[in-house]
């Protein structure tokens, strides 16, 4: 069964074997690899930083690929194995196309993935999001703010990958028997003036469209931005994933419906706790089906401003 992290025993220090002080070059290497150099794995980073100062033990690191590209990511990965991590969590940029890279990996190091899954792949577990819940409830919120229907475009960074395939698998069963249908996506390979004009020329040739779907963190902020030089903030419905501050700053303007938003400073400070864990020898808080999943939330305008200060505090701004 999938072990569903409550956000209170998400808050809960999680208990590790002691650990005595090493050197530097006795140190394991722990290192999360994000699928791309944007502004939401900042919160990942803040969480691995709290864990590094609860197991003095390891060497941990945030690394970005150059691009959100498969063939960098792998290469990469192939550069930390070479050196000698112990422990990499990871968000795969396509694992259809990075089964056998991953597996690779996975038979040198630790292998775990967030964000984005590679089910087929010998990772040693998945922890993150259930994007296909996540893609129910952005259905929830379109559903709200769209009663009489309409046609969607969704735009994405690599529509492959295992989050947005799984996030819009959701949206489309969510959206069932109403009016409101996913007509494309739109890819930009989280070129972030790309995916503006992408938008943009769904304006300008679309009349039909009244709906737009960042399925990417940044992807929505990029939406916003598009309408509001075409001066049509208020007249395509948004909807998006994750916390960008353009998103949220989207939501208290009334830009944007809503985004359902995931906690990747969890993934950051409990990847690197589990992982630990394992090195050690323990394994008890692997589910049978290896997943452990971390729930997501909807944000909307009811309660943006409360989530805003929930973000300061992870980060740990005033």
């Amino acid at each position: 069964m999938v072990r569903n992290l409550s956000l209170v025993a998400l808050s809960a220090v999680l208990c590790a074997a002691s650990v005595t002080h090493v050197s530097a070059a006795e140190k394991k290497q722990l290192y999360f690899v994000a699928n791309g150099a944007v502004d939401f794995w900042k919160l990942a980073e803040a969480g691995m930083k709290k864990a590094q100062a609860e197991l003095p033990g390891y060497t941990m690191e945030m690394k970005y690929p150059e691009q959100a590209s498969a063939a960098v990511q792998s290469r990469l990965l192939d550069d930390l194995v070479a050196n000698g991590a112990s422990g990499i969590i990871l968000s795969a940029v396509d694992q259809k196309t990075q089964t056998t890279e991953l597996d690779k990996v996975a038979g040198q190091s630790l292998l775990v993935t967030t964000d984005s899954d590679a089910p087929d792949s010998k990772r040693a577990f998945y922890l993150g999001s259930s994007n296909l819940q996540a893609g129910h409830q952005a259905a929830d919120i379109l559903k709200k703010a769209m009663p009489n229907g309409g046609v969607c475009v969704a735009f994405a960074a690599t529509p492959g990958s295992d989050n947005a395939v799984q996030r819009l698998k959701g949206m489309r069963e969510g959206l069932q028997g109403t009016n409101i249908k996913i007509d494309s996506i739109r890819s930009d390979e989280m070129d972030q003036a790309r995916a503006q004009r992408n938008v943009a020329d769904i304006l300008a040739a679309r009349s039909d469209v009244n709906c737009m779907i960042g399925v990417f963190a940044y992807n929505t902020p990029q939406i916003y931005l598009a309408l509001q030089q075409a001066g049509k903030v208020g007249k395509v419905t948004v909807v998006g994933f994750d916390n960008d501050q353009g998103t949220l700053v989207g939501i208290k303007a009334g830009a944007v419906a809503g985004t359902v938003v995931q906690q990747p400073f969890q993934w950051g400070y409990l990847g690197m706790k589990y992982m630990a864990r394992y090195l050690q020898g323990d394994k008890s808080f692997i589910p049978a089906n290896h997943e452990i999943i971390v729930p997501t939330q909807i944000i909307d305008k009811s309660n943006v401003d409360g989530f805003m200060a929930q973000v300061k505090t992870w980060l740990g701004k005033k």
